[in-house]
């Protein structure tokens, strides 16, 4: 299971044309548009784990970005990471200064690490490399050092490392991967779980998924009252096959949610669902195709755009929007996917994470430490008051 999430899980004009990289996380931490610009209190930064050697331009890109977020976060950072190459990596960016700085502040910790899970490497190898990167991150965050973790590494050892140092939540079956996704509302971004941590899946499973998403939904979103949807392909309680009908079944006795019904495929965008349930492999498959959308947007607009001169004039006018409503749509420009079920807070890079991805990462993950997710989790150690 943790192996199969390896190969899928890391992949997923005026307002309306806004990015959704910032702006959700930006207005939920009470943020205006200027908010990089304020001055940082130090009593406000929370401590967060970085897996430095995670990701295709590790660890050059992850320290790039960890200090930018420094800068424009509340954070403070324990960069995990094998000391040479970090090094050698800060000197060839001209990131010496900077990190010599944060570090002196009290803002950056470089923390050393042994030989580092590769991307192609299995999952596994999270065993046998103890002293990995990814491993000391989840450490830290299970010794309380610091309150959530990052990484852009290989998904697949970044979970089989969430649950072999961390653990699973009591009454968690099975860890999903939560992403947000687009709506019409640009500041009101809609929970899709699971993405890709299980591509089979119980009416159980999903039943839990609901219950992750909504605590996650209220806390980090306020959202007051989560409406939860279960992605199937009609309204009625009829329609799916065997695991969605039970799973509805499931959902619709729950007492602790807000259940709204069945979600299309064609409602998941609307704004009229907060969390959307579905399995890891049609989930998967919904994250990829998002993805590809913004750029088959751009071709199908730039051919229908007149040719000659007066096309050369529109085009110009059109291409800031048109890159802006490209990136809206694309999952990978928000920076990461929550790994929700664990005990403790982990966010998951896209594996090509450049640095403005890095902070757009690291502010979902001082989002979710600083709205007491962890806390109110512990709720779903109770037993349910609704007969599922």
């Amino acid at each position: 299971m943790v192996s199969s999430a390896g190969s899928v899980a890391g992949s997923v004009a005026g307002s309306v044309l806004q990015p959704l990289v910032f702006d959700p996380l930006r207005r939920l931490q009470g943020s205006a548009s200027n908010s990089d610009d304020q001055p940082i209190d130090d009593g406000d930064r929370l401590w967060v784990a970085v897996d430095g050697m995670g990701g295709d331009k590790a660890p050059g890109a992850i320290l790039d970005g960890c200090l930018q977020a420094i800068e424009r976060l509340p954070l403070r950072i324990k960069f995990v990471g094998e000391t040479d190459r970090v090094l050698d990596a800060a000197r060839e960016l001209g990131l010496t200064e900077a990190i010599e700085v944060a570090s002196e502040a009290g803002h950056l910790e470089l923390v050393a690490s042994g030989p580092s899970v590769e991307m192609h490497e299995e999952a596994t190898a999270v065993r046998r490399k103890r002293d990995a990167s990814i491993n000391r991150a989840m450490d830290l965050v299970k010794r309380g050092e610091a309150l959530a973790m990052y990484s852009a590494g290989n998904s697949g050892a970044v979970m089989a490392a969430a649950i072999f140092r961390l653990g699973r939540l009591s009454g968690i079956d099975r860890p999903a991967i939560g992403a947000l996704f687009p709506t019409k509302d640009p500041g009101q971004p809609v929970l899709v779980l699971d993405v890709g941590a299980n591509m089979d899946s119980k009416p159980a499973y999903l039943h839990q998924f609901a219950l992750l998403g909504n605590i996650y939904s209220r806390d980090v979103l306020q959202v007051d009252v989560p409406r939860i949807g279960l992605l199937n392909i009609g309204e009625e309680a009829s329609k799916g096959n065997e695991l969605v009908q039970q799973a509805y079944e499931l959902l619709n006795r729950e007492s602790r949610i807000n259940f709204s019904g069945n979600c299309e495929g064609r409602d998941v965008l609307s704004g009229e669902f907060d969390v959307v349930v579905c399995d890891g492999f049609t989930g998967n498959v919904l994250l990829k195709f998002l993805e590809s959308v913004g750029s088959v947007l751009l071709d199908v607009l730039r051919a229908e755009l007149p040719r000659g001169r007066r096309g050369k004039v529109g085009s110009a006018f059109l291409r800031s929007n048109l890159r802006r409503i490209k990136k809206r749509l694309d999952h990978a420009e928000h920076g990461g996917a929550l790994l929700l079920g664990i005990n403790g807070i982990c966010v998951i890079g896209h594996g090509s994470s450049m640095a403005l991805s890095v902070v757009s990462a690291l502010r979902l993950a001082h989002s979710a430490a600083s709205h007491g997710v962890m806390d109110d989790l512990a709720e779903l150690q109770r037993p349910p008051t609704g007969g599922a």
